[in-house]
């Protein structure tokens, strides 16, 4: 029998392509580090837990369902943010997580030869996707922390298919006003389509932030990304979605994996939708009360930091981040190292209780001073 030939079964951008490494589970981390706690402040959790709407649902859960598949199309949940946000089941497709319909509208757009735009320092996996899907990732830098709309708009061609806007960015909180929206939008002028990626728009609540779900009444190339992972701490239920026009929409349907979301994930959505608000509120309370900690220390020991819209902030430290993160770890404090984000020696820490956050202002300075 002939040996197997990788070299010949392989695209040769898939054995270019890096994979993702995740990190270990907490219970094993705690373990390698000697630790008894672990505070997580890497992924930009809310640490505050689910509505409690989605506790109840979690909590009664009835065991009848778990052999029965779930809906393909996300039925209900489809019905519900409709009436949620005013308009029409068939313009939103439900994922396994915004990773799943960032997918989804790359295969369903994108062929042989054709790029995709997108900023050097965001949300990593639109270039992933591209780039282990054979297209070509364009990366803008940033300009003074933000996506340089000109630059973006210089860089389309002919085969540019799709230009992703992380707004607000993430890691650096920044965001493109209205003003500037609307300018990028009338130039890209229905050529590409634009992802306008708002997994932390619940966060922001300046005056000037553009609704892209009010803007694609208006520019039908909109597509926007939303998820139930951040603001309403659905995380571990895997569950994002898009909104755009019907027509693109049922397109990228064709794209997309049937019966990717489980039933329980569907149902706890539905139920984060019908939350009063109070929840969202005691939560912009929380992150607004960490911020003002942070910044203050961040500032009394003179250390650069980028802190704006978001559940998160960044920090410049006088050491590899690797390190910092390995000597935090040591203190039960986990947080995000930036070196992948192309920013060397930068940490990100999400912003949760102040407890924890006193817990990590006293690790951060020990491990400082005594570095």
């Amino acid at each position: 029998m002939r040996n197997l030939d990788f070299q010949k079964l392989v695209p040769a951008y898939v054995q270019g392509f890096e994979s993702y490494q995740p990190s270990k589970p907490d219970p094993e981390l705690m373990k390698a580090y000697g630790v008894d706690h672990l505070h997580r402040l890497n992924n930009n959790e809310n640490a505050l837990g689910p509505p409690p709407e989605v506790s109840t649902i979690v909590e009664k859960f009835p065991v009848k369902n778990v052999p029965v598949y779930p809906s393909g199309d996300c039925f209900y949940l489809r019905q519900k943010l409709a009436a949620f946000y005013g308009k029409t089941p068939d313009r939103f497709l439900i994922g396994n997580g915004s990773c799943e319909v960032i997918s989804s509208v790359i295969k369903a757009f994108c062929e042989e030869g054709d790029n995709i735009i997108t900023a050097d320092r965001t949300f990593a996996v639109y270039e992933w996707v591209a780039e282990f899907s054979g297209f070509e990732a364009r990366l803008i830098p940033l300009k003074n922390n933000r996506f340089d709309h000109r630059a973006m708009l210089d860089a389309m061609d002919e085969n540019t298919k799709i230009l992703f806007v992380c707004n607000p960015n993430n890691p650096t909180g920044t965001y493109w006003d209205t003003e500037t929206m609307e300018a990028f939008l009338d130039e890209v002028d229905n050529r590409a389509i634009v992802v306008i990626d708002e997994a932390y728009f619940e966060y922001v609540e300046k005056e000037d932030y553009p609704d892209g779900m009010t803007l694609m009444e208006r520019y039908p190339n909109v597509i926007v990304f939303r998820t139930f992972s951040k603001m309403y701490a659905l995380a571990a239920l895997r569950i994002g979605y898009l909104c755009g026009t019907a027509d693109i929409v049922e397109l990228v349907s064709r794209a997309h994996i049937v019966y990717s979301v489980n039933t329980l994930a569907q149902e706890a959505a539905v139920a984060a939708l019908s939350n009063d608000g109070t929840f969202i509120r005691e939560t912009l309370d929380m992150v607004g009360e960490a911020k003002k900690l942070l910044c203050g220390l961040f500032e009394e020991r003179k250390l650069e930091y980028v802190c704006n819209e978001g559940n998160y902030l960044m920090v410049k430290v006088p050491l590899p981040d690797t390190l910092m993160y390995r000597m935090l770890m040591r203190k039960g404090i986990m947080v995000r190292t930036m070196t992948t984000f192309r920013f060397p020696n930068w940490i990100r820490v999400s912003l949760v209780q102040r407890p924890v956050m006193e817990a990590f202002c006293k690790a951060f300075v020990e491990v400082l001073d005594n570095r």
